[in-house]
């Protein structure tokens, strides 16, 4: 809820060159469709895709299980030999660690906002440091216990929690409101897909485009080639069919359920008058919304502290099974059903939570998670050609090869 109010508040200049008033209600349709436009089918695509070629090559083809056995329909398989196969498979792992730090970022400056907001304990590197032990300690131990004893159990929890907070808000929330914006929203989306998709930030604006649209999807590309190999890995005995429904389409749509409740709710907030979460987001950071928003929530002194640690949970959940990635693709000759040494894991785990600290201690910026921003963009910009390459690969396996028993 806090993306579609800087949209609608124009917070950071993100509406000035749109042609839409900021506080209007179209405005409002504007914000949520730029939500789902960030957020839903075109993002996990990216991932979906990664993945897809992945568990192909890997079940099927019968080639290692790394991101440079997916441009082997390109290349041959002299891709996967000497020079090639260290720098790609080097690039892949140092985008997601930076994507994984980012993330992480992201989630120290959203929870200490939360903490300063609601029990008056000052944000600073102290309180960061002990929220990154806490996290780090989490998604560490998760990992090391392993993909089903560990990372499963752990991703499960936080998803019902998360269940439960949405369903609790849909009996709150302006249900009407959300469905009407919501739809708008996607017709809104729909019309400007393609101006939206090829802005180079002169129909948007830089406010707009650079710090949010690639600020975005410079984190899920990031992400992309290491969670395509998780997305293999947890893919066994599934069909393309089955593997793009769970993977592409249901979140996609999940995506629009929860942009849809949580945002509309918000926004209806604010024309209302029920909480001004604008000026809360200029006075204190791109972050502080939520907690202004939970604040007037029925019970909110009690949704708040669950909503705390179901953060901790989430960015927990997306690390125990990235850095279970990375230490996979820095064994030899591992298989999918096999975990990967326990220092290896612990190695990376300490090195991201390490990174996180010190870009939000001491990078925030005039949002307070500027430096994050940078850190998903280098993450981004590290990995882009290779998903470039493998989404070519992809398209020339499944669309121009002949079809191999």
């Amino acid at each position: 809820m806090n993306e579609p109010i800087i949209y609608f508040g124009n917070i950071y200049g993100e509406m000035e060159k749109t042609g839409v008033e900021p506080g209007t209600p179209l405005a409002a349709i504007y914000a949520m469709a730029r939500c789902f436009y960030n957020w839903t089918f075109i993002p996990y695509a990216m991932y979906s895709l990664c993945g897809l070629i992945v568990a192909y090559m890997y079940f099927n083809r019968k080639k290692a299980l790394s991101v440079t056995a997916t441009l082997i329909p390109l290349f041959g398989d002299k891709v996967t030999k000497g020079l090639w196969r260290g720098v790609i498979d080097t690039l892949a792992l140092l985008a997601i660690a930076l994507g994984l730090a980012s993330s992480l970022g992201a989630g120290l400056a959203l929870v200490g906002s939360g903490i300063e907001t609601t029990y008056g304990i000052q944000q600073g590197p102290l309180l960061w440091l002990v929220l990154t032990a806490v996290i780090t300690a989490t998604y560490t131990l998760s990992a090391l216990k392993g993909l089903d004893k560990g990372i499963r159990w752990l991703a499960n929890l936080n998803a019902k929690v998360f269940y439960i907070l949405l369903l609790a808000l849909i009996i709150i929330g302006p249900t009407l409101y959300i469905l009407r914006t919501s739809t708008a929203g996607l017709a809104y989306w729909l019309q400007n897909f393609w101006g939206w998709g090829l802005d180079p930030i002169d129909l948007g604006g830089e406010a707009l485009v650079m710090w949010w649209t690639l600020y975005d999807w410079a984190i899920w590309i990031a992400y992309a080639p290491l969670m395509g190999i998780f997305l293999a890995v947890i893919s066994y005995g599934r069909t393309i069919r089955e593997f793009m429904i769970v993977n592409w389409i249901l979140p996609s749509v999940f995506g629009i359920v929860w942009f849809g409740i949580w945002g509309g709710t918000a926004l209806h907030w604010q024309q209302q008058g029920v909480v001004n979460l604008v000026d809360t987001i200029k006075n204190s950071g791109a972050v502080a919304g939520l907690w202004a928003f939970l604040d007037h929530l029925p019970l909110g002194a009690v949704i708040i502290p669950i909503v705390m640690a179901t953060l901790v949970l989430s960015f927990s959940t997306a690390a125990d099974s990235m850095t279970r990635t990375i230490a996979s693709l820095c064994t030899l000759s591992i298989t999918h059903d096999q975990e990967p040494a326990s220092w290896l894991k612990l190695l990376w785990a300490l090195s991201i939570g390490i990174i996180a600290f010190v870009m939000v201690a001491y990078a925030g910026g005039a949002q307070g998670v500027d430096g994050v921003k940078y850190l998903a963009a280098a993450g981004g910009c590290a990995v882009l050609f290779i998903f470039v390459l493998q989404v070519a690969s992809a398209i020339k396996m499944f669309f121009i090869d002949k079809v191999k028993d």
